[in-house]
This record gives C-alpha cells, structure tokens and sequence, in this order.
C-alpha cells in the first residue's frame, strides 16, 4: 500500500506537539533538560508523530524500519562519541592537556584570550579539516586555560567553535566542504574562494566582537597569584613535557593525512596510555591509591580512567574541575540524546512531514534574495527537525539544485549557501549531533554558549544580505555555461 504523507492539519499538529514537548522540557529544566528532558521530549514526540503516520496508512513496522535505518546512520558518529570520551581521559592522565594548560597560562594574555582562541582553532581546523578534532584537543587545552584567567567559559566556547567551524569549513579536508561542492556540482576550490566572500566578513567582524569583549572584560585582582598557584599545582601534580603532547600531534597529524576518525582517536588513546606509563607513573600511582586504595593495580586503574573518567584531587577546586573528566562513560548521555533526536527524525520524514514543508517553501520563491533565504532556511529547520549536518546540506541541496539552475545562477551559489545554513548552524542545535558533541567536549552546555557562537549566527545572516541585494552572486553568462550546468 503506498505511503500517504501529511496534510496541513496533521502538519501542524506535528509542529505543535514537537514544540510543546521539547519547549515543555527546555522552559522546565534550563540547561538541565539535556540531562534528560530533552531525550524524553524527543521520544514520545516521535511516538505520537508515528502514531499520526499510521492514521495516515503507514504500518507500524514500516516507520520501524525507518527508525532503524536512520538510527544506522548516526552509528559512526556514536562511536566516536565514545572514542572521544576514551582520547579526553587518556590526555588528561598522560599530561597532554595539563601541559598544555601549563604553558597556555604562562603565554596567553586574559585580556586577547578571546580573538586568540578563535585564530588558533581556526589554524588548527583549517589544517585538520576537523572541527570535532579541533575542539576535542586544542579546544579542551582552551577551555582549561579560560578556566585559569577566571574568563567566561561560554564565551571561550564560543571563540573555540567559531574559530573551528570558520577552519573546518575553508578547509580542502573537510568532510562537509567536499559534501556540499559534491551535491551542488561545483569544484571544490570554487567552492571554497565563493565561501570567503561570506565566511571572511563573518569570521572579521566575530574576531573584533571578541577583541572589544576581551578589553571590556574586568579581570579579578588576585588573577596573577591565581595563575600562579595553578601553575605550580600542576607543576607539582604532572611531570610536564612536551612529550606528554605526542598524542594530540599524532591526532592532528593522522586528521590532516585524512585517516578515518575512528582510528585516529583511538591511536591517540593508545599512544596517551603508552605517553602516561613513560612520563606520569607517579602520577598513576597516586590515581592507584585515589581509586583503590591498596588493592588496585595499574591496569585496573588505567582501564578505569579510560571507560570512568580521570579523577584528581589537588587541593584546587578549579583544576579539580577541569581535569576530573572525559571517559567513555561520560559520552553516554550524548549517545542517548542522539539516538532520540534520530527517531523523530526517522518519523518525521516516514510521515511526510519533512517533505511537506520542503514543498510548502517552493511557494515563497520570488528572486534570488528569497531563493537564498528559503534554502538557508531550509537547512536550519532540516538541522532542528533532524539533528544531522549532512541531510541539512543533502535534503535542501537536492531540493534547490534545479531552482537555482533555472534561475541562471552557478552551482557555487547554492554550495556556499547550503554551507552557511546547514554546516554552520549545526553546533547551535542541543540535541543535533554536533551541538551535543561541543558540548560534551568542551564542558559547556549548547543554550549557554549559542549566543556567543558569533561566526555561526553571522554567516547565514550576511548571506542572506547578499542574497537580498545580489552581492557576490554568479550568474551563468551564456546559453552554453547554462547547458553545462544543467548536463
């Protein structure tokens, strides 16, 4: 029996009960809800949205299997949630993010931390074509460091992530970038230099916001004696060397050799185990007796490391904080957010309800201004409903190809517009993918840090301007370009 797909009505209704339940969770919890909520909201919203599919002829079974088959896609991405929660701990215990939040106090100033953040993720994205790496390694090192100055970590957070997605997405190694050029036709390198027309304003203009935040910032008086004190903590709590930082360089380096993630972080781990051994015995020691007590052995402490978490106990709250962390086990609340948020995503468009939307918008069409603003659109709602980067730029990209060719505009109009919607945006969404993985990583919740991702909320919004009034927008100049483009 074919599927029938939603109507206005039951559209609607879908639309009322999703913001009901995720908006219930978010007004009742803060923060919080993604403790729990929110996967909950998700789930009885995918029930009930099921529940209306089989009102419209679906079978049970068959919106299963739909759930089952978009579950399939995030398995990847849900491993190395783990894999990650694995890499944390282990830099954490063989002293690679101790040392390099030893010498990040010493060398960066609290005053330019900010603009400073967002240029070195951004070096580090760009030359990795990772934001995920990025910010699992340098950005942590960041986060530790905005810890010592006494600065805000949302702010911080939204420095590293801006500058890593402004990297990531410039970047010729970029999953994301090589996806969006695919979908729209365009050469990648096109792609890349019409991007910068958008992407270079933005990423100018957040680096200035954090500069004048950065001045406009009240330092406590005591910050030097602070900063003291934590650096002769860890001096005192690590043997730091720059060897303890061999699993990040081995970590960036694999990255921009384009190995397959899985198996770089899980070399990082490995080789932060072996780096621990070496330079931090003392250190596993006293983790031994933290732990154990007399009964523990170090292989029993080091596999807990890794699935548990580091734990230290310094004497200073702030390193304690800041170090008692990662695990595989800490990652486990992401995996559940995800799998949730894939559900209704599996529901949502086993219903129709996706492409009901999708066709509603060809309505709205009237120029290139709106044409741009619909698909930006576009790739935000499908990064809401979904929580997935790639069908923000897969599901608009085939839905606007012809409309843009119609229109006589090239395809790097519409691979530079799907990026600036779909891979942009997708750190702000809390239960997307990519916002649980930030904040997971980083430590700091997605509603406290969106607004401060401003690279993220300024590119689409400067995209759109240009759009509106024809900035930077390639037109095909002959019958024969047009052909080309269609072919």
């Amino acid at each position: 029996m074919p599927r029938k797909i939603v109507n206005g009505w039951d559209a609607l209704f879908i639309t009322l009960l999703i913001i009901f339940f995720i908006g219930g969770a978010i007004a009742t919890f803060g923060a919080d809800s993604l403790a729990g909520a929110t996967q909950v909201a998700l789930f009885f919203s995918a029930i009930c949205t099921g529940l209306i599919g089989v009102k419209n002829g679906l079978s049970w079974d068959d919106i299963e299997d739909t759930i089952v088959a978009t579950v399939g896609r995030a398995v990847m991405p849900l491993i190395i949630f783990l894999a990650v929660g694995c890499l944390i701990a282990g830099l954490m215990i063989s002293g690679a993010v101790p040392t390099l939040l030893y010498y990040g106090l010493g060398m960066l100033s609290p005053t330019f931390f900010y603009p400073l953040a967002c240029l070195l993720t951004a070096l580090v994205a760009l030359c990795t074509g990772s934001s995920w790496t990025t910010a699992a390694t340098v950005g942590v090192a960041l986060i530790g460091v905005a810890m010592g100055f006494d600065l805000s970590l949302p702010i911080a957070a939204g420095a590293i992530i801006s500058g890593a997605y402004f990297g990531d997405k410039m970047s010729p190694l970029s999953e994301t970038t090589n996806l969006a050029s695919a979908i729209g036709g365009a050469d990648l390198f096109v792609h890349i230099r019409h991007m910068i027309w958008v992407s270079g304003p933005s990423f100018a203009i957040s680096l200035a916001a954090f500069f004048m935040i950065g001045l406009a910032s009240e330092l406590p008086a005591d910050l030097g004696d602070k900063i003291e004190l934590m650096q002769r903590t860890l001096d005192q709590q690590f043997n730091l060397s720059l060897l303890n930082t061999l699993p990040i360089l081995a970590l960036l380096y694999m990255s921009y050799k384009q190995q397959p993630a899985l198996l770089a972080i899980s070399a990082g781990v490995g080789l932060a185990v072996i780096v621990s051994f070496i330079t931090q015995y003392e250190l596993i020691l006293r983790t031994i007796t933290l732990l154990y007590g007399a009964d523990g052995s170090m292989l029993m402490t080091l596999w807990k490391v890794i699935y548990d978490g580091f734990l230290i106990e310094t004497g200073v709250k702030e390193l304690d904080d800041l170090l008692s962390r990662g695990g595989m086990e800490s990652m486990v609340f992401m995996v559940w957010l995800v799998l949730c948020s894939m559900m209704l995503s599996a529901t949502l468009s086993a219903t129709g309800y996706i492409q009901y939307l999708l066709n509603k918008l060809r309505a709205i069409i009237r120029g290139t201004g709106s044409l741009i603003a619909t698909t930006i659109g576009t790739s935000v709602t499908v990064n809401m409903l979904t929580g997935d980067q790639y069908l923000s730029l897969v599901l608009p990209g085939q839905m606007w190809k012809d409309e843009y060719e119609k229109r006589g505009l090239k395809p790097e109009n519409l691979t530079r517009t799907l990026e600036d919607g779909g891979t942009i945006t997708s750190p702000l969404v809390p239960w997307g993918a990519c916002g649980v993985f930030m904040a997971g990583t980083l430590g700091v919740p997605t509603l406290e840090y969106l607004l401060f991702c401003f690279f993220c909320l300024l590119n689409p919004l400067i995209a759109i301007c240009y759009g509106i009034f024809n900035i930077r927008i390639s037109h095909q100049s002959s019958a024969t370009e047009l052909k080309r483009a269609s072919s």
